[in-house]
């Protein structure tokens, strides 16, 4: 029986995280059929009734709103909602994954004031528990933005996109730097050390995808906003250039590293220069071959 539940716990993480992965690329409907599976065996091994069930019907539900299938998604969310509600030492992880869950269902209905106020609480929550300038909050501070967007009214979503923006570029900063610590401490013990992709003390597999969507999509609106703002952009293509490569995709990370590099030469100020410069050496000395 122990082997039995370890092995459908494992199953639990497998499809969890597969379901997440095809929600963050916008595959909707092919991450239906894994969280499924996640919440069948979830039930199998916590109950029909257990916290341990919620992830599965978030997954569920924010993947059936993106399929259009709305009323289907309304019915994963109440169970998901209930469940917490009977659960009082409930995670604050969870409690806002399901306000951001039900924030972004309400902005699929059209329902912005309600998607704002559960967006609104997801940030309250993430804020009080993981600080003010946690990676936590800044996607509820995205999805706010996006709220605000579709009301047109750019100014808030822009100030918001640039507090996302803000967010990640200082952990990714503190990241870079931790990384160049870890590598050079290696070295010091074994010249023969190998890179290795960014560690998950530093940053999760889901955390790197978040991180990806969220910054990608902050720089399309930037680039295709009617009234540009270089400084802002520079700052996300940099952010970007550092999650490159922290990730080591690093073909990416010297592409848009130099497009910030550029555009900062351009800016009055060029307080990042420097800083955007050193991150292009390092990225130049793990690159087999740069032209």
């Amino acid at each position: 029986m122990e082997q039995l539940v370890k092995r459908q716990k494992y199953i639990i993480d497998v499809t969890s995280s597969t379901a997440q992965e095809f929600v963050l690329d916008g595959k909707h409907k092919e991450a239906i059929p894994a969280a499924l599976h996640a919440l069948r065996f979830a039930t199998e091994v916590y109950g029909s009734n257990s916290v341990q069930l919620v992830p599965a019907y978030l997954l569920l539900a924010e993947a059936s709103a993106g399929v259009g299938r709305l009323p289907q998604a309304s019915k994963y969310l109440s169970q998901a909602q209930w469940i917490v509600l009977r659960t009082p030492d409930c995670s604050v992880a969870l409690q806002c994954k399901l306000h951001r869950s039900l924030g972004l269902f309400c902005a699929a209905e059209g329902d912005f004031e309600q998607a704002l106020y559960h967006l609104a609480n997801d940030i309250y929550l993430a804020s009080s528990t993981f600080g003010l300038k946690s990676i936590e909050t800044s996607g509820g501070y995205f999805h706010m933005a996006n709220v605000f967007f579709q009301q047109n009214k750019t100014d808030i979503a822009n100030s918001l996109y640039a507090k996302v923006t803000d967010i990640w570029h200082a952990f990714l900063v503190k990241a870079v730097q931790a990384q160049e610590q870890s590598l050079s401490s290696r070295l010091e013990m074994s010249p023969f050390a190998e890179e290795k992709e960014v560690s998950e003390d530093l940053m999760t597999e889901a955390q790197q995808a978040e991180a990806t969507q969220v910054l990608s999509a902050v720089l399309a609106s930037r680039e295709q906003a009617p009234k540009q703002q270089p400084g802002e952009t520079a700052r996300v293509l940099h952010a970007l250039a550092m999650l490159y490569y922290l990730t080591l995709d690093l073909s990416k990370a010297r592409e848009v590293g130099v497009k910030a590099f550029d555009l900062v030469k351009q800016l009055p100020q060029h307080e990042s220069l420097e800083t955007i410069g050193h991150l292009l050496k390092l990225i130049n000395a793990k690159l087999p071959c740069v032209k």
